[in-house]
């Protein structure tokens, strides 16, 4: 039988009063401003939250009215930046909050009637057990220069071993005032690389910044500092050579430049071929002794040279330099034990008009350079270099 419930008028007027005249609670995680009457203000992270993630982002929305500011600051004189959306509703952090901090959170907002209101909220961040840090990136001013070659890769080697590479490469931000298309590529834990899909344009500045400040790294480890970084890519200048034709070509910006006979590696052995592939010039030396690879003094075979103006094109001890002996048969024969022999007059022209980061391609040995033997970074095609990133593939952020 169906229950039926009858309430007389009364009652019923009774219990409508109680109702209307209880103050409803605000909702979990929302501060009322100024009273119940006052613009409602939410955050995220909540009041007193504990153990919030450093990469974790703070919304402060307000639910009626608008928000004039935000300030979020944190102890040790911590604080974070962020951005206001265009309709004055929303408030989201850029950045990453650093480890075993705790945070005020400081909301202006204002009514449809122009009253405006302060609202505040704390959370604390998880605490950090250790930190890691960049040890180096590549460009620099004392190694490379500031201005490099359009084959030049952006080169960060790390104290520790990371864990988390996803949360470390979205922090990793690359502008330029000419976008290009790149990515980021894991050699192991410690070593992230970033070249183009295609060699830099000529005369683009670019700026690396390293957000890492509080970004997680692994199990309890977490960023020690941001590192920014600017440098420019200068004009196109790149060489090729063929150890069939013995002959280096220079060309810049698509204009041939200078053509210089050369003698590359003899061959026999394996470690006397010259590499084939697209090498990168790493370093300009003025004086580098060479030695014989593998083989001690007393040893058949053994040399100690000292050679002049050499530019370094691999780690396995290739350079192009200056060869005063074989200048009979550069241009003809290949003679050297893997390097790219070129005249006194050509080498002191190379190395004078040669930038870190300059694409130096080599053509006609059986011997291929490796991707990880020095800065081989273009022997990968881009899809085998879009294999060991943790990201997509996208266009630099504009530099104005």
């Amino acid at each position: 039988m169906q229950r039926v419930t009858y309430v007389s008028a009364g009652l019923l007027a009774l219990a409508l009063l109680t109702a209307c005249s209880a103050k409803e609670p605000a909702p979990e995680g929302i501060a009322m401003a100024g009273g119940a009457r006052g613009p409602a203000v939410s955050f995220s992270p909540q009041d007193k939250t504990k153990d919030v993630p450093t990469d974790q982002p703070v919304v402060v929305s307000a639910t009626s009215g608008k928000l004039r500011s935000v300030r979020v600051e944190g102890t040790k004189s911590a604080s974070l930046e962020g951005e206001l959306s265009a309709d004055g509703t929303r408030w989201r952090s850029l950045g990453t909050a650093r480890p075993g901090t705790e945070y005020t959170v400081t909301a202006v907002s204002v009514d449809a009637a122009g009253k405006q209101s302060t609202t505040t909220s704390t959370f604390a961040t998880v605490k950090g057990k250790d930190t890691f840090d960049i040890e180096t990136i590549t460009p620099n001013k004392e190694y490379t220069g500031l201005t490099v070659g359009v084959g030049m890769p952006i080169m960060i080697a790390f104290d520790k071993p990371i864990k988390d590479r996803v949360s470390v490469e979205r922090n990793l931000i690359v502008r330029s005032s000419k976008p290009v298309e790149g990515a980021w590529h894991w050699f192991d834990d410690q070593h992230v690389d970033f070249r183009p899909q295609e060699y830099w344009p000529a005369h683009t500045r670019v700026r690396v910044e390293a957000r890492l400040a509080g970004v997680r790294g692994g199990p309890g480890m977490y960023g020690k500092r941001d590192v920014t970084l600017n440098f420019k890519i200068g004009r196109s200048q790149i060489t090729k050579g063929s150890t069939d034709e013995h002959v280096l070509i220079v060309r810049r910006d698509g204009k041939k430049v200078r053509t210089m006979p050369m003698s590359a590696g003899q061959g026999g052995q394996w470690k006397y071929y010259t590499t084939s592939g697209i090498h990168l010039a790493m370093s300009r030396e003025p004086v580098t002794i060479m030695t014989s690879p593998g083989i001690g003094p007393g040893q058949a075979g053994y040399y100690r040279l000292t050679v002049y103006n050499t530019v370094r094109i691999s780690n396995s001890g290739e350079y192009v330099h200056s060869a005063p002996w074989s200048v009979g048969s550069q241009g003809s024969a290949n003679v050297s034990h893997g390097c790219v022999n070129i005249s006194p007059d050509n080498a002191r022209w190379f190395i004078k008009n040669t930038l870190i980061g300059d694409p130096i391609i080599i053509t006609g040995s059986p011997r291929k350079l490796e991707p990880t033997n020095g800065w081989g970074h273009w022997q990968e095609n881009w899809k085998q270099w879009l294999k060991w990133s943790s990201l997509k593939a996208g266009p630099t952020i504009a530099l104005s």
